[in-house]
């Protein structure tokens, strides 16, 4: 009999390196996504889907060098229903202390139209991929895609047939965000009262936020039976995003007295892994993101200044430690020492190995000879700088002088490092930053069309750091690319090289059927 304990606790899935890298631009490197797995090992989280291994070579090393590395997390990696894709994914995962393989297709009417497959031949289908997948793995989780809007009876049928088939978890994924919480929980309820054998396996619940609902999709799930969730570090992931990690996590916890159950999730290390996926992904969160955002506890309305005055509780309903964020009275300027800096940096999160630290000491002390007072968040952003400014990088920024003002053509004449080469070359724009891309261009050729360009003041004041952040795409390939300097300009050239040399990797990395993940995986789960 299961123990009233293990009835309550609930299974925080993570799908940050999977569904959350399919949101365009969101790529990351190998040595990032085998990091933040470690991250997600380290604060607790139940089981870490590592990746997609069919979609490209080097999506089957990270999940490989993920499962050889992990400790306490299964890892989990993702199939379509076929049997290469399914062993694929074994081959990865099979060096993990707790393997999971993770298969599904869309059972929707829609998504049965696709593959032009009747109820019938896609019943048959089920049986055999799940029956394959468990012959390797005795931890197998199926999901029928769009399962929010299959015929209720055809969808009873395909997850009774799961189950015989020897799958040991049922993720029921509201694929496109269309669900209301009522109608998540009566899904999930109804599924384990009238499935034969549902008692003996883990219900999960995957929702994505297109109409605002994830996190209380996946709670009311959870209230309904379902005692997995599946989520994303910020809520990144495709269009609108998937369930936040930090949201359902923090909502257990609070509400505790009206949702009773538990997770594993140290959330002291929240903030922490928040900030690396917004860094290594390219995605900031945005100011008033519940949890994790900059804004999530400030105060700025007299009455509610006064309140948190007198008691904290008058206006937080959680402490700002409780989530990793501490407060320091370290005041950090031009004469601040390593051992302050290492500091102010260990309350962020940020564990830095000496040589990593005299690094960003020398940053440091550059910025502090440009501004007056260094914020936290001007410290955040250059640590998120010294992240993106990597070395061996095929091309680097040496030095940056424009020329602008009401009198055009503005001018910017740069000097690169290409290959190890300097190059150097004079262009001309419609303002600065358009004169430096174009200079870009001229010295490092290439197709890739800018999509999007942002500048955000990390402070206040006109000295204040800029971060710039630009998104580009080739051949289908979107990359995202960051930097911050007090100089917008010089922030702006960075960034952009930064996304050059993401898509260097990503031409690198590129194998024949690359194409998987951005066409046919496009919607998956």
């Amino acid at each position: 009999m299961t123990s009233k304990s293990e009835q309550d606790r609930v299974l925080i899935f993570d799908t940050t390196l999977r569904d959350g890298e399919q949101s365009p631009g969101a790529t990351m490197t190998h040595d990032e996504k085998v990091e933040i797995a470690s991250m997600l090992d380290d604060m607790g989280v139940d089981v870490i889907e590592a990746g997609f291994p069919i979609a490209s070579q080097g999506d089957f090393e990270a999940v490989r060098d993920i499962a050889k590395q992990a400790r306490n997390s299964v890892i989990c990696g993702l199939s379509r229903a076929n049997i290469g894709d399914i062993d694929r994914s074994w081959d990865a995962i099979r060096h993990a202390p707790q393997p999971r393989i993770h298969t599904f297709v869309g059972t929707s009417p829609l998504h049965r139209a696709i593959p032009n497959l009747n109820q019938d031949e896609l019943a048959n289908l089920i049986h055999e991929t799940v029956t394959h997948a468990r012959n390797l793995s005795d931890n197998v989780q199926w999901s029928p895609m769009d399962a929010t809007r299959t015929e209720l009876d055809y969808l009873c049928r395909v997850v009774e047939i799961a189950i015989k088939a020897g799958a040991t978890t049922l993720n029921i994924p509201d694929t496109v965000g269309y669900t209301a919480p009522r109608e998540s929980a009566d899904l999930i309820r109804m599924l384990i009262e009238k499935v034969p054998g549902a008692d003996e396996v883990v219900f999960s619940t995957h929702c994505h936020n297109d109409l605002g609902m994830a996190t209380a999709n996946s709670l009311a799930a959870v209230e309904a039976g379902a005692r997995q969730i599946e989520c994303t570090i910020n809520g990144l992931g495709e269009r609108a995003g998937n369930t936040a990690l930090e949201e359902v996590v923090m909502a257990l916890k609070v509400r505790n007295d009206i949702m009773p159950y538990r997770t594993d999730v140290d959330t002291t290390k929240i903030m922490a892994i928040s900030r690396r996926v917004a860094t290594v992904s390219g995605f900031s969160v945005q100011y008033n993101k519940a949890v994790v955002g900059k804004n999530a506890f400030a105060h700025e309305s007299g009455i509610h200044q006064d309140g948190m005055l007198k008691n904290a509780e008058t206006f937080e309903i959680m402490r700002p430690e409780d989530v990793g964020l501490t407060e320091t009275n370290i005041v950090m300027g031009k004469h601040s020492g390593r051992a302050a800096l290492r500091s102010k940096l260990k309350n962020f999160g940020f564990e830095l190995a000496d040589n990593q630290l005299n690094d960003m000491f020398v940053r440091f002390k550059a910025l502090a000879d440009r501004k007056k007072e260094i914020y936290d968040d001007d410290l955040l952003a250059l640590m998120r700088d010294s992240e993106t400014d990597a070395v061996h990088d095929r091309i680097q920024v040496k030095s940056l002088r424009v020329v602008c003002g009401t009198d055009g053509p503005q001018t910017a004449e740069l000097v690169m490092l290409v290959d190890g080469e300097e190059k150097s070359c004079t262009a001309t724009g419609d303002g600065p930053v358009d004169a430096t891309f174009n200079a870009i261009k001229e010295l490092f050729s290439h197709e890739a069309r800018l999509q999007l360009y942002q500048v955000h003041a990390v402070t206040e004041g006109t000295d204040a750091q800029a971060t710039v952040s630009v998104r580009m795409e080739e051949d289908g390939r979107i990359v995202t690319g960051q930097s911050a300097d007090t100089d917008t300009v010089v922030a702006s050239a960075k960034a952009y090289v930064n996304a050059l040399n993401k898509l260097l990797v990503r031409r690198a990395n590129s194998a024949p059927n690359d194409d998987v993940k951005t066409v046919s995986f496009r919607d998956s789960v």
